[in-house]
C-alpha cells in the first residue's frame, strides 16, 4: 500500500468493501465490467482524498466517509469508461480497457449504471450540501470531457484554454472529493476545496508530461497517445510557441491529422525547447498551492499526509 493508503488503512478497507457490495446486480455484464475496472489497480486517490479531509477537520461523528469516498470512486470509475469509449482507449491502468474486451455499448451503459448507484447511495446520507457538491461536480466534468472532445485536432488551444479543460475534467472531482470531506466535519471548506483543486491541476499536469517520458508499465497507457488522440497538452502548448518553424509545423500536423508517426521528433522538440521542465514548474507551482490550503489546519497525521501527497503529485514524474 501507497503511504496515503497507510494512513487511513481500516477506512480504505472499508471503502473497498463498500465498493465491492455495492456493485451487486441482478444483470451479469453489470457486474462483470464494474468490478473489472474497480478491480484494475488504481490508487484510488479521490477516495482517500475524502478520508483525509475528514479526519484532517476532526470527523469522527459515524461513517458517512466511507459512503462518500465509495460514492466519488464510482463516479470517477464512471467517467472512465467514458473517457475510454470518447478516446477509443485500447489500455488503462496498463490492462486492456473495458471497451476493448466488451464493447463501446456496454461500457457506456455500465457507466450510466454507476453514476446512478453513486447517486443512490447519495441519497442514503441525505446531506444537501454534499449532494450539490456532487451535482456541480458531475455537470463540470461532463463540460470537460466535450470541450476536451471539441478540441482534438486543434493545433491552437491556448494555455488558458488548457488549464480550464484540466480543471473541468480532472481537478473538480479532486475539488469536490477533499470538500465534502469537509462538509461532513463543518470545518475548512473553502480551504479543502482549494487543496483538492490544486492537487488535481498537479496531477493532471504530470499525467500529461508523463505522455512524453514515462513508459507503459509507469503510466498503464500506450506513450504518445495524447498527440494519437489530438489532444494540445501543457508540454506541446509551449513547445509549438517556442520551436522553430518547421518543428511547429510538425506539432501542428500530427494534432490536425491525430497521428503519433511523427512522436520520436516531437517529443525531441519538447524536450529541447524546455517543454517538460516548464509543465513540472507549473505543477509544481500548483503543489505549492494546495500545500498553501491546509496552513490553517491542526497538526495531524492526516494534514502531514495531505501535504505529502502534493509533494508525490509532482515527485513521481521523475
Amino acid at each position: 500500500m501507497a503511504f496515503f493508503h497507510n494512513a487511513v488503512a481500516d477506512e480504505f478497507e472499508s471503502v473497498n468493501q463498500l465498493i465491492l457490495s455495492s456493485l451487486k446486480s441482478d444483470v451479469g455484464l453489470v457486474e462483470n465490467i464494474g468490478g473489472y475496472i474497480v478491480d484494475s489497480g488504481g490508487k484510488r486517490l479521490r477516495p482517500v482524498l475524502v478520508l483525509l479531509s475528514a479526519l484532517a477537520n476532526g470527523y469522527n461523528c459515524g461513517r458517512d466517509h466511507i459512503k462518500v469516498a465509495a460514492i466519488i470512486e464510482f463516479i470517477h470509475t464512471a467517467t472512465l469508461l467514458h473517457d475510454d469509449v470518447v478516446d477509443v482507449s485500447a489500455l488503462r491502468r496498463g490492462r486492456e480497457t473495458a471497451n476493448e474486451i466488451w464493447g463501446n455499448a456496454p461500457s457506456v451503459l455500465v457507466g450510466d449504471f454507476l453514476y446512478s448507484r453513486a447517486f443512490q447511495m447519495l441519497v442514503e446520507i441525505c446531506d444537501m450540501s454534499i449532494m450539490s457538491v456532487f451535482a456541480d461536480a458531475t455537470n463540470v466534468i461532463s463540460e470537460g470531457e466535450v470541450q476536451q472532445m471539441a478540441n482534438a485536432g486543434n493545433a491552437d488551444i491556448s494555455e488558458e484554454v488548457y488549464f480550464q479543460v484540466i480543471y473541468r475534467k480532472t481537478a473538480k472531482l479532486f475539488e469536490a472529493a477533499a470538500q465534502s470531506g469537509a462538509i461532513l466535519a463543518d470545518k475548512a471548506q473553502a480551504a479543502m476545496a482549494d487543496y483538492g483543486r490544486h492537487l488535481g491541476m498537479a496531477f493532471q499536469i504530470v499525467d500529461d508530461v508523463l505522455d512524453y517520458q514515462g513508459d507503459v508499465e509507469s503510466i498503464g497507457k500506450n506513450i504518445g497517445d495524447d498527440l494519437a488522440e489530438g489532444k494540445m497538452t501543457l508540454p506541446l502548448i509551449f513547445a509549438r510557441d517556442k520551436v522553430a518553424a518547421d518543428q511547429r509545423a510538425l506539432i501542428c500536423s500530427a494534432v490536425e491529422n491525430k497521428t503519433a508517426q511523427d512522436f520520436h521528433a516531437i517529443l525531441e522538440a519538447v524536450q529541447s525547447c524546455g517543454g517538460i521542465a516548464y509543465s513540472l514548474e507549473r505543477a509544481q507551482l500548483e503543489a505549492d498551492l494546495a500545500k498553501q490550503a491546509l496552513q490553517d489546519l491542526p497538526d495531524s497525521q492526516f494534514k502531514s499526509v495531505m501535504s505529502e501527497l502534493a509533494n508525490f503529485s509532482v515527485a513521481r514524474s521523475i
